[in-house]
């Protein structure tokens, strides 16, 4: 009767037993560390952006033209979003000047160039320039998986899974997968957020249509599936029966 129990005890203690798991982000940072600080790579403009585009002259005629074209989405170069599409080319289509290239230029100098284009045509003009389709898609074990609309022309991966309601507890925060297509090119990396080195990755960074995949782990595959969905009341019954053998025992 006693090597029943000692089995039964055994059972429960192997169904009940878990690997363990790092949950703690940047696990390997001591308590004082001090990192120089590097700065976000500038965003760079590319095929399929959308910008909004202002004009401010002394030539309100021009300044309506723009302005218009901003909220016209019968035109070719606008889309459903507003704003002005660059082209599979890498250009703009804009009003009194045509065509411009801005594709891999910054937010300031495609601001420059076109205001440098526009002098040409009329007096004193102000351009303001405003990326308006910056997505991210965080997909996977997260809280809120979804696609994201970034305010502003930066965002790293912590404040993507921040806006995605953080990881949940079956995510692996030791493998995450970025997934980012630039130039006809599909790059994947994988970067563990338990080290703190991750912030000297190109990827920590995150470029507008980045997709991000947190993949869950063994325990979460296993709790899915059929086999083992019957488990916890396996674990319950021998618990019982264990309980039960002792007070019969004693």
């Amino acid at each position: 009767m006693k090597n029943l129990t000692f089995a039964l005890f055994a059972s429960l203690i192997i169904l009940g037993c878990a690997p363990q798991r790092n949950l703690v982000y940047f696990s390997n940072l001591s308590n004082v560390s001090q990192d120089q600080i590097r700065n976000a790579p500038e965003l760079k403009l590319q095929k399929n952006d959308q910008l909004n585009i202002s004009l401010t002259s002394l030539n309100t005629e021009y300044n309506v033209l723009f302005a218009s074209a901003n909220s016209n989405n019968n035109k070719p170069a606008i889309n459903s979003k507003g704003g002005f599409r660059i082209n599979n080319e890498g250009n703009i289509a804009l009003p009194l000047i045509g065509e411009v290239k801005v594709e891999g230029l910054s937010l300031e100098e495609a601001q420059a160039l076109i205001t440098q284009v526009l002098r040409k045509q009329i007096k004193d003009p102000y351009v303001d320039l405003q990326l308006v389709n910056f997505k991210i898609t965080v997909i996977g074990e997260v809280n809120q998986p979804a696609s994201l609309n970034v305010p502003g022309e930066q965002i790293n991966l912590l404040e993507a899974l921040g806006m995605a309601g953080d990881m949940t507890v079956y995510g692996k925060r030791e493998n995450v997968l970025v997934i980012r297509e630039e130039n006809g090119v599909r790059n994947m990396t994988r970067l563990n957020l338990n080290d703190k080195n991750i912030y000297d990755s190109p990827y920590f960074h995150l470029k507008q249509n980045d997709i991000v995949y947190v993949e869950p782990d063994k325990s979460k595959e296993k709790e899915s599936s059929s086999n083992n969905r019957a488990l916890p009341i396996i674990t319950a019954c021998i618990s019982a029966v264990a309980v039960l053998i002792t007070a019969v025992i004693k």
